[in-house]
């Protein structure tokens, strides 16, 4: 069943931090917090790729980056956590930048989306290593762009076997 997890009290749900963390709310649901914020960020992701192409999906994603450094740092602060289950940013700009690298296709933004969250759950070295490594907001940023490049390198690791095997 899904259901939602309350904010810190010294954070409200208007405040931009807030806002911008949680993904308007997405990073709230529960179970799979992570997976929900991903998907509330595809339908963004398709428009911003429909009218702007992959370089208006790397802005975004570089946008997302730099402004969630700042939202989940306050976020996480106030929730008095590391890296709060709730701020799902780090998704967001993660599976922008994968989005941006692969051909605009829904075949590829599936594939795309299911080896991000692969990658982002399972944190095999070196994804783990940076999680651990890095703390405040850069730290919840970057383990999630690590997992978007491992994302991005099997895509095209596969799409090339793919080719030579058929």
């Amino acid at each position: 069943m899904i259901r939602l997890t309350a904010l810190p009290p010294s954070l409200p749900f208007h405040h931009p931090a807030a806002l911008i963390a949680t993904w308007f709310g997405a990073g709230l649901l529960r179970p799979a917090p992570g997976t929900w914020g991903t998907l509330f960020a595809l339908p963004f992701a398709i428009a911003i790729g429909w009218a702007g192409g992959s370089w208006a999906l790397l802005a975004c994603s570089l946008a997302a980056f730099a402004g969630g450094i700042w939202a989940a740092g306050r976020y996480c602060q106030a929730a008095g956590k590391d890296d709060a289950s709730e701020v799902v940013i780090d998704e967001v700009a993660a599976i922008l930048l994968v989005l941006a690298a692969l051909p605009m296709t829904p075949v590829a933004w599936g594939a795309g989306f299911l080896l991000f969250r692969f990658f982002d759950i399972l944190k095999p070295w070196p994804i783990g290593t940076i999680e651990r490594r890095f703390k405040g907001g850069f730290g919840v940023m970057i383990d999630d762009i690590a997992a978007a490049l491992f994302a991005i390198f099997s895509f095209i690791f596969l799409d090339t076997l793919w080719l030579v095997l058929t």
